[in-house]
Parts: structure tokens; sequence; C-alpha cells
């Protein structure tokens, strides 16, 4: 009886048990783009007055929209690292420097770069940090635009009717799920076809962004 077979599949080595530990990579490369969105997002914070005015004649409430923005870091490091805890580590640093270089909302901006960091990392933490295609990603963003919601309805607009409230909410909802959830997974689909995240799991399997 020939035992090939079976001297094939004995050296076959087993598959590595898949560990959650940030590596040093991990940590270097979420603290840069924390920095870099931190930048960003107090470059934003000028634009969104600008832009805040009209929507508010609009339509009250719709200018939560525009506020995707700032939810991409939530987004981006769930997508780019895949980890527990990269969600939030990156929305928060970007709200710490944020905060720091003098953001117009100071202090007030790390409480919110928590809590929306927290609405994408649970919907990370569902997926079991496993999936990362577009949908995921939508999915990710509207959970932080959640957290945005319930945030700043509490701390900003705290007694505003039920009308307000509600287009407050599916507003930010939206634009986390179209801005943050959409620019985030392009950005990783981009800089994976560079060959630039081959250390990621993000760069080396792009058939999960699909």
């Amino acid at each position: 009886m020939s035992t090939t077979s079976t001297d094939e599949t004995a050296t076959v080595p087993p598959r590595a048990p898949r560990t959650w530990r940030w590596r040093v990579v991990d940590i270097v490369v979420a603290s840069v783009i924390g920095v870099a969105l931190g930048v960003v997002f107090f470059v934003w914070g000028f634009a969104y007055t600008g832009l805040e005015a009209p929507l508010k004649a609009l339509l009250p409430g719709a200018s939560a929209f525009t506020e995707g923005v700032w939810l991409v870091g939530a987004v981006l490091g769930g997508l780019l690292v895949r980890k527990p805890g990269a969600a939030i580590y990156v929305e928060l640093l970007a709200a710490v420097v944020e905060a720091l270089i003098g953001g117009q909302w100071g202090l007030l901006t790390l409480v919110s770069g928590l809590v929306q960091g927290l609405g994408a990392e649970i919907v990370f933490a569902i997926f079991g940090y496993r999936v990362f295609r577009l949908p995921v990603a939508w999915l990710a963003g509207a959970g932080a635009g959640a957290g945005l919601a319930v945030f700043e309805l509490n701390a900003y607009y705290a007694g505003s009717g039920s009308l307000f409230a509600t287009v407050f909410t599916v507003s930010a909802i939206l634009g986390g799920a179209v801005l943050a959830g959409t620019l985030s997974w392009l950005a990783v689909r981009a800089l994976a076809g560079t060959g630039a995240l081959s250390r990621f799991a993000a760069g080396r399997n792009t058939r999960q962004l699909v």
C-alpha cells in the first residue's frame, strides 16, 4: 500500500492560530494615520463651519451628514489593522491631535472620538474582525455615525425637538456610512494596490475587500 498521501499530509505545516496581539508595525502605522487624520480633522473643522449654515437652512439637522469625514479614523483603523481596539485607537488619537492643535471643540473632541470609535469597533467585533468588505465598512461608518449622534445630541443639542433629533441622527448615520465607510474602503484598496500594505492582512488578502 502506498503511503505517499499520508507522507504528504504529514509534511503540511499546521495553520498558525490567529492572534489579536498588536505588532510594533501595527502600532506605528495606526499612530501615523491617527496623527495625520488629526490634522485633517482640524482643517475640516473650518470647511464644516462654512457648510453648516446652508445645510441648516435647507433642513435643520442635515449638517450632521458632513460630519462623516470626522469618522474616517474609526473605519480606516479597523479596516487596516484588523485587530480589537484599532477603530477606537485611531479615532481617539486623531481626536487628541485635533484638540491639541487648537480644534474649536476643545476637550469634548476626545469624548466624541472615543464614542465614535466605539460605534465602529462594535461593528467590527460583531463580524469577529474577519470580514472587511465594503458593506462592513458602511456598517462600521454607520455605527460611528450613531455614536456621533448620541454624543452630540446630548452635548450640543440637549432639549432639541424630535424632528431635529431624527434628521440629525439619520444624517449622521448616512454620513458615516457614505463618507467614512466608502472613503476608508477606497483608501485601503488603493494602498493595497501599491504594495504598501504587504505587512498587513489588508494588503495580502485583497479579496476580503471586494
